[in-house]
Formats: structure tokens, C-alpha cells, sequence
């Protein structure tokens, strides 16, 4: 009987074991501290930054879009460039848009532009993260995707409407991550 328990113990071990590691490689937490820092500055909250960035790239720093769009937050190098001209920026160079840092730096700073832009629905600021602000301010001006022209009810894109869940979700999950990083580094 007690051989029974140990091997059931151990095999309970070695399942939450494998399951750990198999929701890390799912929910990677990488660039924490870069993400913080910016997420701070911007005045974010870093589980969003954390749920973007996985809905952009998995936290790849050398991911491409389709469209061209690069590094862990996808920006697009009109983006960077006009990131560039603003923060400014010494020594940017488009070609850098991979590095973690120049990357989250310039995702916030866009987001925190979008955020005032947009009146700070969250929803709506996602929308125009995904879509583009142009389209967005087009879809507040059509009372079939916005009541009251100030909030998104409905972005007109599915790629968009999935983008938006995606990254809701992705914040609950990362959420719990975040939650249980800090216990861990209170200890």
C-alpha cells in the first residue's frame, strides 16, 4: 500500500510538474521588468501590456506580421518612425524595432496615444491598437458600431472583434500570472 501512495504521489508531482511547464511555454512571462517600467511610465497596468504582447506575438521579439508589423508589441515602422519624432528617440534606427526594450517603450508610448485619443475605453483603444485609428474613429461616427460615438459597441473587422476577446481573456490569465509572481517575490 505505501509503495501505492508514493508512485501516486509521484505521479501527481510529475503531472502538476508537466502541466507547470507546459502553461509557462502557453503564458510565457518574459521582459517583466521592461514591461513594468515602460507600463509604469504610460500609467498601464502591466497585465495588459503582458496580454497584448502575447496577442501579438507569444512574446517572440522576432515576430513579423503579415503587414510588416515587428518585436514582441507588432509596431509597425510608421508607428516607430512617429514614435521616434516625439519621444524623441537618439540613434533610432527601424532596424532595432526587434530589441525588447525599444519595442515595449514604443507600444506603450502608442497605446498611452490611443488611450487619450479614444476617451480610455479600454475596448475601443484595443480596436484601434488592431485596426487603426482611422478605422476606428470612422466606426464611432456610424451608430452601427457606436451609440454614443465615444465608446466601440461593435468594430467592424472580425479580426478585430477576435483580437479584442483574445487580449480580454489573455488579461484574466494574466492576471492570475501576475497575481502569483508577486506572492512569489513577497516570499
Amino acid at each position: 500500500m505505501y509503495k501505492f501512495i508514493t508512485a501516486l504521489g509521484l505521479c501527481l508531482i510529475l503531472t502538476f510538474a508537466a502541466a507547470s511547464y507546459a502553461f509557462n511555454i502557453l503564458y510565457p512571462l518574459k521582459y517583466f521588468d521592461i514591461i513594468e517600467k515602460y507600463a509604469d511610465k504610460y500609467n498601464h497596468p502591466a497585465v495588459l501590456i503582458c496580454a497584448v504582447i502575447h496577442a501579438e506575438s507569444r512574446f517572440d521579439p522576432d515576430a513579423v506580421s503579415k503587414k510588416g508589423a515587428s518585436g514582441l508589441m507588432q509596431i509597425a515602422q510608421i508607428t516607430a518612425d512617429w514614435a521616434a519624432e516625439e519621444l524623441p528617440l537618439e540613434n533610432y534606427s527601424y532596424a532595432d524595432i526587434h530589441e525588447p526594450e525599444l519595442n515595449i517603450l514604443i507600444g506603450c508610448w502608442f497605446l498611452d496615444k490611443l488611450n487619450k485619443q479614444f476617451g480610455g475605453d479600454a475596448d475601443t483603444v484595443l480596436a484601434a491598437y488592431n485596426a487603426g485609428s482611422g478605422n476606428v474613429s470612422k466606426w464611432l461616427n456610424s451608430d452601427e458600431y457606436s451609440k454614443d460615438g465615444v465608446a466601440l459597441d461593435y468594430a467592424a473587422f472580425g479580426e478585430t472583434r477576435a483580437y479584442i476577446k483574445k487580449v480580454n481573456d489573455n488579461i484574466k490569465i494574466y492576471g492570475r500570472i501576475l497575481y502569483w509572481h508577486d506572492i512569489r517575490n513577497k516570499k
